[in-house]
């Protein structure tokens, strides 16, 4: 309990709450103090929160032309607003034009997206401006001041704090990653819920790809723009060392159906798999503990153990089912050890970069690192290309426009004392996916209750403008910092700091918190509806161009592979880009898989069909990436024909699923007979070697390590190929159908 607490007062979450509240309390106290006015320090503050929320985990430059841009957006949206206001024939037709430009710019990415919520929140907080001290224009003004302010302090506070981000940044991967390899673990024993935990993997594999790219910006153009720095360097190699632990229990591709066959009788096997594997889980999560200062960091002996029983149980094996009946299952569970073989080896190199072991003259820079950071397009023809109804973004503008034409007409026809509240639901909870906007829905409707009901029993407790201040404060930096954790309970904070707020302007609280709670039940109705009804963006319709892409990637991460094995040597920058943009697209394509399943049933088309084929994909990633692995890590023979055979016949294959999936005619025809006489040789390969080995065994020859190696390269390559050739015919089976 402690050492969570402490946890969240360490947190990046908190300290940004922080940040907001000093941006907002320090010129209203300024402002009362000196000039004796609350409105020019409330305008201040209110530029400063509305800029806020382009402060999101990143590079310094993105943060600060993010924060600027949203900075003269509010200038311009308030003081259009502001003047217009009360003119309902001109009024509507800029609600119209504002909502729906602002909300369109969210085409250009996800930090484009926060400076439209910044633009958004402005105009619905221009309705409310009322103020005989200051005009318009200087409330305008003090506004974009508010956002220079908070810019300000984001700057000094990165700069004066540089690792608190990036420390942040990694104890989340390296907590998730843990819980990534716990399950693959699990997956090993546990047969009954198998697609549970797939499901479960899918959404880590979201979150940690999300993570691995914020992380490659920091750092990467950290790299790029301030030289390359000791610190600098121990943190792209622990990062790359974080990237190899996940690689690696992504690669750990097994056929559990096979698996479970060969070693149905001999589970134990299998259990000391699953504790090494556990045993690696934690060892990520102490790492975690060491970065946040919580533990001190020791070297951990329990790997030599694990792997000394692991390698006896392997012997039994052999010895207990006999040759040849127990090659296939040794080969693969020694396979399987030399996985968490390299995994052990990656834990002890974080440990020495963590204890400073690792010479500067030893840690070399990312090769083409620009290459690495995802570059957002920022041409203006994107907004030109995006404009159909084919656009998620341009649907999803048109319905938040009509959406907040109707709430404000709501607003506007029943009279109500703080109508805007409606249009502040709306744009808060109202997102391009039916399921996300339904689940904020719910998640801000039983917040706001939450925090209503609160609210009452203080106001009934004691009427001191004092306790409400207080209150109002806490509440800000409570509601902040856990809002991107636990939305609900920060909907519940905000809203007591929202109502306390008022009522150290106005008397009657109550009725601030009635106006509150129902304007807020109307703005999530409208938003639910509005979800619903208007235009809405089926993740069914939009899928197929996440399996495009996903496809796409895959081709392209095979091709690189193929290019490795025959060039052998150095792991070139194509290789890793391909990789990383196949690890992305499979990602995208889970988290539309998630979308999908929170719609209506009668939306969810070919669910089953679906789920196919993001396990199929998957898998592909999986296998890929202990391919590549593979190849990376061990000295490989000259490449025989068979696997360029084998290599086309996936390719055309792949190709097929595309073409399908864009509606195109495939002119794509091989000889399958050329495979068969592929299949052939690589049977009559590995056959040869077991014979030879035979005849070794029979004249009491140890096994060479060249032996060993080919047995090993024949075996799993051939097996790897043909499960991907497998895999790549069902895919074109299935897409078929959907």
């Amino acid at each position: 309990m402690i050492k969570n607490l402490i946890r969240y007062f360490k947190s990046i979450h908190f300290t940004k709450a922080i940040l907001v509240a000093l941006a907002m309390v320090t010129p209203v106290l300024i402002s009362i103090y000196f000039f004796n006015s609350f409105e020019v320090g409330f305008s201040i503050a209110l530029g400063a929160i509305l800029c806020a929320p382009c402060d999101v985990p990143g590079s310094l430059k993105h943060k600060f032309y993010g924060i600027l841009t949203s900075v003269v957006l509010v200038f311009v949206i308030t003081l259009l607003i502001g003047y217009f206001s009360r003119t309902l024939p001109i009024v509507i037709p800029l609600l119209i034009v504002l909502v729906f430009a602002v909300s369109y710019i969210s085409v250009f990415g996800f930090r484009a997206s926060l400076i439209s919520l910044a633009g958004l929140l402005s105009f619905v907080l221009a309705f409310a401006y009322e103020s005989s001290e200051i005009t318009v224009l200087e409330h305008a003004l003090y506004l974009a001041l508010g956002g220079v302010w908070y810019l300000f302090l984001t700057i000094l506070t990165q700069l004066s704090l540089p690792q608190v981000q990036t420390d942040y940044l990694f104890v989340e991967l390296l907590y998730k990653t843990s819980e990534f390899i716990k399950i693959r673990g699990k997956l090993l024993v546990e047969t009954n819920n198998r697609n549970e935990l797939l499901d479960a993997n899918f959404k880590l594999q979201i979150e940690i790809n999300e993570l691995q790219e914020t992380i490659r910006e920091v750092i990467l153009e950290k790299r790029l723009n301030s030289g390359f720095s000791n610190r600098t360097r121990r943190q792209q190699l622990f990062f790359s060392r974080v990237m190899e632990i996940y690689e690696l229990a992504i690669s750990n591709t097994i056929d559990y159906d096979k698996f479970d066959a060969l070693f149905k009788d001999h589970p134990e096997k299998i259990d000391e798999f699953k504790v090494l594997i556990f045993e690696i889980s934690d060892r990520l999560a102490f790492i975690a503990k060491v970065v946040l200062k919580e533990e001190k960091l020791t070297f951990n002996d329990n790997f030599k153990v694990l792997l000394k029983k692991i390698q006896n149980h392997i012997d039994i094996y052999k010895v207990k089912v006999g040759l040849p009946e127990s090659r296939e299952g040794a080969i693969l569970l020694l396979n399987f050890k030399a996985y968490q073989e390299r995994q052990v080896s990656n834990l002890n190199d974080i440990a020495r970069i963590l204890e400073n072991y690792s010479k500067n003259n030893k840690i070399r820079g990312i090769k083409d690192a620009e290459q690495f950071i995802t570059q957002q397009d920022y041409d203006i023809k994107k907004l030109k290309a995006n404009f159909s109804f084919k656009s998620p973004i341009f649907r999803h503008s048109l319905r938040l426009t009509l959406t907040m034409l109707i709430g404000f007409l709501i607003g506007y026809a029943m009279e109500m004392q703080q109508s805007y509240w409606i249009l502040l639901t709306i744009v808060v909870i109202m997102r391009p996916s039916y399921g996300l906007t339904k689940q904020r829905t719910v998640q801000r409707l039983v917040g706001t209750l939450i925090g209503a009901a609160i609210g009452v029993g203080i106001v009934f407790l004691t009427q001191n403008t004092m306790v409400y201040a207080v209150i109002a404060a806490l509440s800000l930096i409570i509601g902040f910092s856990i809002l991107k954790q636990n939305y609900r309970n920060g909907a519940a904070f905000i809203t007591l700091y929202v109502v306390f707020m008022y009522a150290l302007i106005h008397p009657n609280v109550l009725m601030a918190i009635q106006f509150r709670v129902f304007d807020t039940l109307i703005g999530a109705a409208l938003a639910y509806a509005g979800n619903y009804l208007f235009w809405p963006a089926w993740e069914s319709k939009n899928i197929k161009e996440f399996f495009v892409n996903s496809i796409n990637g895959i081709a392209d991460f095979l091709k690189q592979i193929d290019i490795l094995y025959h060039e052998k040597g150095e792991v070139s920058t194509a290789y890793k880009l391909a990789r990383k943009e196949t690890f992305l697209q499979v990602a995208n394509l889970n988290a539309s898989y998630q979308r999908l399943v929170q719609e209506p049933k009668s939306k969810q088309q070919n669910i089953v069909v679906v789920y196919d084929l993001i396990a199929i994909c998957n898998t592909y990633l999986s296998s890929l990436a202990s391919l590549g692995i593979y190849i990376r890590t061990n000295k490989t023979s000259n490449v025989p024909k068979e696997f360029e055979i084998y290599v086309t016949h996936i390719l055309s294959n792949l190709e097929k699923a595309v073409d399908i999936l864009e509606n195109k005619e495939s002119n794509i025809n091989l000889v399958h007979e050329d495979l068969d006489k592929a299949t052939k040789n690589y049977e009559n390969d590995f056959k040869s070697l077991v014979s030879q080995r035979g005849e070794e065994i029979k004249k009491g020859v140890p096994i060479s390590n060249e032996m060993r190696a080919q047995l090993h390269e024949t075996k799993l390559i051939f097996e790897q190929l043909s499960w991907l050739f497998n895999l790549s015919e069902s895919l074109v089976k299935k897409v078929k159908r959907i």
